[in-house]
C-alpha cells in the first residue's frame, strides 16, 4: 500500500478527511518551504502538494502565480526541489504530491524527471496543462507507486469515464470554474457533480479550488474524502513571511472543521 492508500484508509477508518495542503516551492525560499513542510504536518494536512513554480501557470490564480514568480526569482528549479524532498524523506514520510505543468517536464525530460520523483520519496504527481487525450506523452514513463493523478472538473461531462478509468491515487476534483483561488462560489452544482464522480470511480475524491474557509471545508466534506486547501495557504505564508507557527494555525483550523 503506498503513502498515499494509507493516508485515506487511515483518516478513512476513523470518519475523518483528508486535509491536503498546497505550497509553493521556493516561495518565499526553498529553505523556508521545506520548515514549512512540517508545519503543515503538525497542523494536520495528511498530504502535501508541492507546486513546481512555472512562468505561465494557466490554472493558478493572482495569489499562487504571484508566488512562482518569487520562487523563479530565488533561483528555485526542478533539481532544487528534489534536493528538498530528499531532505524532507529523511525526517517525515507525509505523502508528497507534485503539482507541475508539463513545459517544466519537457525541460527536466520526462523519464528523468519521474526517476527523480521515485529516487527523492514523491508520492504522486499532478499535471494541469495535460489533458487526457495527451497523456501517453508521459505514460510509457510512469513509476510504481507514483501515480498520474487525474483531474475531474464539472465540464467533464461524458469524458469522466475516461478520464477514470485507469485512474490511480486519488481523483482531484476541481469545485470551481476557472483558476485555483477564492471564488465568489463554488459551482452552482457542485454537489452534484461530486456525485457524479463518486458514482463512476472507487478512488478517494479530493475537491479543490477555492476552498478557503472552514465553512467551505464542512460544506463539501460530506462528499468528499479530502479537502484540498492552496491558496489560502499560500497567502498566509505570503502576509506572514513564511511563519511556520501562523502556517500551521491555519492548517489545524482547517483540519479541525
Amino acid at each position: 500500500m503506498s503513502r498515499i492508500e494509507k493516508v485515506f484508509e487511515t483518516k478513512r477508518k476513523s470518519g475523518e478527511k483528508v486535509l491536503i495542503a498546497y505550497l509553493m516551492a521556493g516561495h518565499p525560499t526553498l529553505e523556508a518551504s521545506e520548515e514549512l513542510v512540517y508545519a503543515l504536518e503538525r497542523g494536520g494536512a495528511g498530504i502535501i502538494e508541492l507546486g513546481v513554480p512555472f512562468s505561465d501557470p494557466l490554472a493558478d490564480g493572482p495569489v499562487i502565480q504571484a508566488a512562482a514568480v518569487c520562487a523563479l526569482e530565488n533561483g528555485t528549479t526542478l533539481r532544487k526541489i528534489f534536493d528538498m524532498v530528499s531532505r524532507i524523506r529523511q525526517k517525515t514520510q507525509v505523502p508528497l504530491v507534485l503539482m507541475a505543468y508539463y513545459n517544466s517536464l519537457l525541460g527536466y525530460g520526462v523519464e528523468a524527471f519521474f526517476d527523480a520523483c521515485k529516487i527523492a520519496g514523491i508520492d504522486g504527481v499532478i499535471i494541469p496543462d495535460l489533458p487526457y487525450e495527451e497523456q501517453q506523452e508521459v505514460t510509457p514513463y510512469l513509476v510504481e507507486n507514483i501515480p498520474l493523478i487525474p483531474l475531474a472538473a464539472p465540464t467533464s461531462g461524458s469524458r469522466l469515464q475516461k478520464i477514470l478509468a485507469h485512474a490511480r491515487g486519488f481523483v482531484y476534483c476541481i469545485s470551481s470554474l476557472g483558476v485555483t483561488g477564492t471564488q465568489d462560489g463554488f459551482h452552482r452544482e457542485v454537489e452534484g457533480f461530486l456525485s457524479q464522480v463518486r458514482a463512476v470511480s472507487d478512488l478517494p475524491l479530493a475537491v479543490g479550488f477555492g476552498i478557503a474557509s472552514s465553512q467551505d471545508v464542512r460544506r463539501l466534506a460530506p462528499y468528499v474524502d479530502g479537502i484540498i486547501v492552496g491558496s489560502a495557504i499560500v497567502r498566509k505564508i505570503e502576509e506572514t513571511g513564511g511563519n511556520p507557527q501562523a502556517v500551521e494555525a491555519l492548517v489545524k483550523e482547517l483540519s479541525d472543521s
